[in-house]
């Protein structure tokens, strides 16, 4: 499929000082087709334990060289990502079933991340502080040293690079466990673009494997800083696993999303907002859309908009031009999407668009006549469905937008803008939309979550990565020791 990945040195391998062929390897198969595209090599935890010893050793020097080394590589690696965004963008479509907008786009994505993070390596890094002795007194951050990384399988360019780059910014290393059902484009890429940008070998380890590997680095004691994204019952095995170890964790977990629609809403664009925040990559996005909030007055011609918008997008190959919903990732997620379907309509929901499937492709689904115990409403879904309910009053309106576990993003659409930031002090969230849906992310931007969406933690903008990939440290310079 093209130079940086096509030359299929890096197939049943893992990245670790180099490319070490494994003993066992794992399927890539793409959604779409149950071709397999690869064969990548799975880790041990052997191999796991190597790889942080290595790591820990080359990041003493990695840390000790001028910033400008470190942008210099960053720089070279967003450049690498426009170079080769076509390739890049077809292996995203073919290995995550993101549609062509979506795949194509990656390359763009990737570049901005790094180049972010090559800014990052050159920004202030401390201050000074006052002392009531006579000495210098100043706080610096200083690297953590090991960072391990875990990505999830739906956006695996974004949720890696926004912690891989910034860490190995800031004279880190690092070691990445991709989803082992996206590991070319979650792993293998990285591997490829570090080593083509001129990093220093032993500060990338790219290491696929199932859970045992994940726990393996949640677990080992020479990796302070663990940066997670994916599901907030993953999340929770995480932080008791890490528990013992007083590590610091930066969980980026599930979300139920709520977007409000008052009743001064353009109807247009709202259907339009509430489409892409359902169903954009086939709804497997931690900030999609889980909740349609929709004043009672347009709530019947919104729910028929949505549905009309709903049958009409092209659903099929995510590679071929013109297509909108391209399949779930596996038949796991498929079968569980479905499950959450028949049983909302099981409970009262009605069916207003979708609700069946071929293959792995799965119809956009619009449900009407839901409750606050419709599972399609109470859960994430992590799928193309969207349930609506209908609410009379902004305080209605705010009680359901907070009655949820989650906190991730919240949006909000009205032609009044300050009654939108009054409805947002009434929610707690992340995340506020006013005027848009809920997905939203930029790499100069702090992101995340509160409640079950995350920790507390944030990735993205120079002072969060500092905070979240460096470790503070006071220091004080006297003339001469004290009498």
């Amino acid at each position: 499929m093209g130079e940086l990945l096509g030359s299929r040195t890096w197939e049943r391998s893992i990245f670790s000082d180099g490319w070490t062929e494994s003993a066992q390897t794992v399927d890539v198969l793409e959604p779409a087709t149950g071709q397999v595209l690869a064969q990548v090599g799975l880790a041990t935890a052997e191999d796991l334990d190597r790889a942080v010893a290595r790591a820990a050793e080359a990041q003493r020097e990695w840390a000790a060289v001028s910033y400008k080394v470190r942008a210099k590589v960053l720089s070279r690696a967003a450049e690498l990502f426009l170079e080769h965004a076509d390739e890049i963008g077809e292996w995203t479509g073919r290995e995550t079933g993101a549609v062509r907008p979506m795949a194509y786009a990656q390359g763009e994505t990737g570049a901005t991340e790094c180049d972010e993070a090559a800014a990052l390596a050159g920004a202030p890094y401390g201050e000074l502080l006052r002392s009531a002795q006579p000495r210098l007194s100043f706080s610096r951050q200083v690297p953590v040293g090991v960072v391990g990384v875990i990505a999830p399988f739906n956006a695996p360019i974004l949720l890696a690079l926004r912690s891989v780059a910034p860490a190995l910014a800031l004279g880190n290393a690092v070691v990445l466990k991709p989803d082992p059902r996206t590991p070319v484009v979650g792993g293998v890429l990285f591997a490829r673009i570090f080593e083509e940008a001129g990093l220093p070998s032993g500060l990338l380890h790219v290491l696929t494997g199932g859970a045992d590997i994940g726990e393996a680095l949640v677990r080992h004691p020479a990796v302070p800083v663990l940066a997670f994204t994916g599901s907030t019952r993953g999340g929770q095995a995480i932080a008791a696993a890490a528990a013992p170890y007083l590590k610091r964790l930066h969980l980026e977990l599930g979300g139920n999303s709520a977007m409000v629609v008052l009743d001064d809403a353009d109807l247009e664009r709202a259907v339009g907002a509430g489409a892409r925040g359902s169903f954009i990559h086939q709804g497997q996005i931690c900030m999609a859309t889980g909740r349609h909030l929709v004043h009672e007055s347009i709530a019947g011609d919104y729910v028929a908009a949505l549905a009309e918008v709903a049958r009409s997008m092209p659903v099929g190959d995510p590679t071929q031009a013109g297509v909108a919903i391209g399949p779930l990732i596996d038949a796991s997620q498929r079968d569980r999407v479905h499950q959450i379907v028949t049983d909302s309509v099981s409970g009262g929901a009605t069916v207003e668009a979708g609700g069946t499937y071929d293959g792995l492709f799965y119809a956009p689904t619009v449900l009407s006549g839901v409750s606050t115990s419709t599972p399609a409403y109470a859960q994430e879904v992590f799928g193309p469905v969207a349930p609506v309910m209908t609410f009379g009053s902004l305080e209605e309106a705010a009680a359901l937008a907070r009655d949820s576990d989650y906190g991730l993003s919240l949006g909000i659409i009205t032609r009044d803008v300050m009654k939108g930031l009054a409805l947002a002090d009434l929610v707690p969230t992340g995340l506020v939309h006013i005027n848009d849906q809920t997905i939203n992310d930029e790499a100069v931007v702090p992101f995340g979550g509160v409640g079950l969406s995350g920790n507390g933690a944030r990735h993205g903008g120079q002072r969060a990565n500092l905070e979240a990939f460096t470790d503070t440290q006071w220091v004080t310079v006297r003339a001469e020791p004290p009498a």
